[in-house]
């Protein structure tokens, strides 16, 4: 096990201990952009050993996005080291050191936020690492620290010929005074951030060494699984565990309020011990609704005015006096989450205290819910942060559902490592998913062809509701609308309305949350609009982004490079989308084939993204090809249907994920840019559905308003 899992006992391990080299932390007290000296804590960020090696303790979690790449390259690009000595270890548990400084000192990974809020945190933390060495070495050799150059790793005083690798004065670093301000480096100066530098995940991902949750062992650790209503509501009635407990290997059978756990010496033994179990449920509360039944509640809420987004002059008096108007409904799915390692946990209970390892992803909820849930205080709760095989916001669970199930288990069975794992029929069936919505947009035109109004109205549950402090009722939930109520088109009269009814469906911010669906709706019916007035798609969107100068350079590169306007042979189209989301700007063109039958292939996406900085080009290109995957996944073939109350799709067999045969030729492109880099993982989605759709009715001048699209016919 080659993972460098890391506690509060870790942290004198890792050099707060004397003689082991010199470790910092360096935390900023305001926003994640201010340029404010950076107030130095006893935080622990930077370990530099007296082997130069250079560890840098990241406080995101990876799953796949590129944080123990890219967090670690910011440091090493400020301290100046060998690329080839940096590693990364997840941070532990910790809001007060490693808070997300964009979350008002709540600690997790999520909003595509990590490079976002760290970046100039992790600069000072290797811009005074550097300084403290450079400060020991002038010590020692008698000279001032302006005649030290460093350079991969190496201090050199040139007037007199010395050298020292960083190892040699890590420890006399440590003695030194922190200095309060630091020089940052001119963007114009950087050696590591900009370049396509190796993953330093990779090869441990490669060879099979790296450890997830479901590779981590513990001496005598046992597995357990649980049974969970089929129906969202119901709770346990009776059990009758007797069979069960006769299959050998299993240890013990809890009722939990969540279902019933059966525990085992391994997997298998728990599988049988479960499938063994005789469980009468109560289903007094039981949802029993079907997704059609919500539909149909959500279409006579769209006939009704709702909360107000946005409201910009008066659309229903232009609507009125338009020359021309349209109207569409947009109707999306449940999504599940789907990520390729289900969710699962590792946990002990001894002596009052509980020590977890997992892909944790949104430590500060955890906490919270863990310390609820076994009644003990947050201090006597550590979390591990071990690789996670993706999440897309599922391991960010409100009641940290999996995490919850874990603790009490093992608090049932103190002293006794528990691994709890869930299936992936347990996280179809018994997860959280991506709310249905349903759009209802009315635009307007002059005579002349131009975009006089828009009224749009979204009704779809509030994901923010199953927070432990959910806003007001009376609120607009901006999951809800984001993407919808902010556009930038300069379309005169705007209203944005919603409505967020109470269901008895969890549901969960997933990969790029509201815009999944406002995007697709905006960018639509926007290219609806176009056509209705005789006008080029891109055309028309240019007009309407004259205030919006980084969106308009998006679409135009990708347009460029894209070919727009170069003819294509019959069957084939182009489409077009370009979206804001998580400070960062992304357009799409989509080319496809439609068939005579309707079916249809995507064949090549052409991206453009402006993320401020981008760190590690070859990460940003792959987290935009990746996004192009996830929502064409969704796109083709994804959907939960609840039919009385239950999910029909409990494997990929009834929820099929994109095969590789699907996946287009797909082409980043990268606006260079200065600015302070935004989000990569999740503003690639958006864009990709609105655009194929675009690009289908150019092939054959059909629109589909309803994903997912099972047919261009």
């Amino acid at each position: 096990m080659n993972v460098f899992l890391v506690d509060r006992r870790d942290f004198l391990r890792l050099g707060l201990a004397a003689g082991t080299g010199l470790v910092l932390g360096v935390r900023l007290a305001g926003a994640a952009d201010d340029a404010a000296p950076a107030a130095v804590t006893p935080d622990v960020f930077v370990r530099i050993g007296e082997d130069d090696t250079v560890t840098v303790i990241v406080k995101h979690i990876e799953f796949g996005q590129g944080t123990f790449t890219g967090l670690p390259t910011v440091v090493a690009e400020e301290l100046d080291c060998d690329w080839s000595r940096v590693r990364a270890v997840g941070a532990p548990a910790d809001p007060a050191r490693y808070a997300n400084l964009n979350w008002g000192g709540a600690q997790g990974t999520g909003g595509s936020s990590s490079m976002n809020n760290a970046y100039t945190q992790m600069r000072r933390a290797g811009a005074t690492a550097r300084a403290m060495l450079v400060a020991a070495a002038a010590r020692a050799w008698q000279v001032r620290p302006g005649e030290i150059t460093v350079h991969r790793g190496v201090l050199r005083h040139a007037a007199s010929g010395r050298e020292a690798r960083f190892g040699e004065f890590a420890a006399a670093a440590r003695a030194e005074a922190v200095p309060k301000n630091v020089a940052l480096k001119d963007p114009a100066d950087f050696v590591y951030i900009g370049h396509d530098l190796p993953r330093l995940d990779i090869p441990a991902k490669s060879d099979g060494s790296a450890v997830y949750t479901q590779d981590f062992r513990l001496p005598g650790m046992l597995t357990a699984l649980v049974a969970h209503p089929r129906r969202f509501g119901a709770g346990v009635a009776r059990v009758d565990d007797a069979a069960a407990r006769a299959v050998d290997g299993v240890v013990e059978v809890l009722t939990l309020p969540s279902g019933v756990a059966v525990v085992a010496r391994d997997f298998w033994t728990a599988r049988k011990g479960r499938e063994a179990l005789a469980v009468e449920w109560d289903e007094t509360k039981a949802c029993r609704r079907s997704s059609d039944d919500i539909l149909d509640q959500y279409r006579t809420l769209a006939a009704q005015p709702g909360l107000v987004a946005r409201a910009d002059g008066d659309a229903a008096g232009a609507l009125a006096a338009a020359a021309t108007t349209l109207d569409a409904d947009y109707e999306f799915p449940y999504l599940a989450h789907a990520a390729m390692e289900p969710m699962n946990a590792v946990a002990r209970f001894e002596n009052g205290a509980l020590e977890m390892w997992y892909g944790v992803q949104g430590q500060s909820l955890d906490l919270g819910n863990l310390s609820r849930a076994l009644d003990i205080a947050p201090e006597r709760i550590t979390l591990n942060m071990l690789y996670a095989g993706g999440s897309f916001g599922r391991r960010s669970h409100f009641a940290s559902d999996y995490a919850v199930e874990a603790a009490r288990i093992a608090q049932a069975l103190p002293g006794r490592a528990v691994k709890l794992v869930w299936t992936r029929e347990d996280d179809l069936r018994a997860g959280a998913y991506r709310p249905l919505n349903l759009h209802r947009v009315r635009g307007g035109l002059d005579t002349a062809g131009n975009v006089l109004a828009w009224h749009h109205r979204i009704v779809g549950q509030s994901i923010r509701a199953g927070l432990p402090k959910p806003p007001p009722a009376d609120q607009v939930d901006h999951t809800c609308v984001e993407g919808a109520s902010n556009f930038t088109y300069a379309i005169p009269h705007v209203r944005v309305e919603s409505h967020q009814p109470t269901l008895d469906i969890p549901v969960l911010w997933w990969r790029s949350v509201g815009h999944t669906h406002t995007a697709f709706a905006v960018e639509t019916f926007l290219d609806e609009l176009a056509h209705a007035a005789g006008r080029d798609p891109l055309a028309l969107r240019r007009e309407l982004l004259t205030d919006d100068p980084r969106r308009r350079a998006v679409l135009d590169l990708a347009a460029e490079k894209a070919g727009w306007g170069e003819a294509l042979p019959a069957g084939r189209g182009r489409g077009l989308a370009v979206h804001h989301s998580f400070k960062t700007w992304v357009a799409e063109v989509a080319e496809v084939t439609v068939a005579d039958d309707g079916s249809f292939q995507v064949d090549r996406v052409v991206v453009a993204v402006d993320c401020g900085v981008a760190i590690n080009p070859s990460i940003v290109r792959a987290q935009m090809q990746g996004g192009v995957g996830y929502a064409l996944s969704a796109l083709l073939g994804e959907a939960v249907t609840l039919v009385d109350g239950v999910a029909q799709q409990d494997n990929f067999d009834t929820y099929p994920l994109l095969r590789c045969s699907q996946m287009p030729e797909v082409e980043v492109h990268i606006v260079p840019s200065r600015e302070h880099p935004s989000g990569v993982g999740e503003p690639a989605v958006p864009p990709l559905a609105p655009a194929v759709g675009n690009a289908i009715f150019a092939a054959t001048g059909k629109r589909l308003r309803r994903l997912p699209f099972t047919t261009a016919a």
